[in-house]
């Protein structure tokens, strides 16, 4: 179809999503983040059953983009950079289940190029612990409640108090202050 933007769908779990969004977000080729929830057996849950731990849901953001402009292996490359990939129990002070790290794949190409990033990133020595990233298939996404859409722009100072309190910032930092 000439003239039409290429979309596909991309959606990580990288602990709490309000700190999934802003990397993303503004890149050339991404038409739209939303923070939500995935991989769960509730339909439609809300916020407090997901942090209830008992709907099997992950905390995760879907990512609209075009693959030609921002091609889906760099988007593994700044996921990796956004996470803590060897904690198995959560993401720095989110701890559970619903804050664990996970690619969540929609096709077999993506599913592939998701393999071989967390190979390489295992093989890179960046990190002493093994990657407990998981790789699933994408299932059923449910948006979050709109307060938690865009939160770090509706709420930047609290946004970044729990980024630096949380330990995310100093950790990305420590790990990837050498790329871009």
């Amino acid at each position: 179809m000439t003239g039409e933007k290429k979309k596909k769908k991309a959606t990580f779990a990288g602990g709490c999503f309000w700190c999934m969004v802003k990397p993303f977000d503004e890149q050339p080729g991404i038409y739209g983040i939303t923070s939500g929830y995935t991989g769960g057996h509730v339909k439609n849950p809300t916020y407090r059953q997901v942090c209830s731990e008992t709907t099997g849901h992950y905390e995760a953001v879907e990512i609209e983009y075009d693959p030609d402009v921002f091609p889906y292996e760099t988007l593994l490359e700044l996921y990796w950079q956004q996470i803590d990939p060897t904690d198995p129990g959560g993401q720095f002070h989110d701890r559970g289940q619903s804050y664990q790290t996970v690619i969540f794949y929609h096709d077999d190409s993506q599913k592939e190029a998701a393999e071989a990033s967390k190979e390489e990133l295992a093989a890179s020595g960046r990190f002493s612990q093994p990657i407990a990233t998981k790789i699933l298939p994408a299932s059923e996404f449910y948006p979050a409640e709109e307060y938690h859409q865009d939160y770090y722009k509706k709420n930047p100072t609290h946004y970044r108090q729990y980024s630096i309190g949380s330990g995310r910032a100093g950790f990305i930092q420590h790990h990837w202050r050498d790329e871009g």
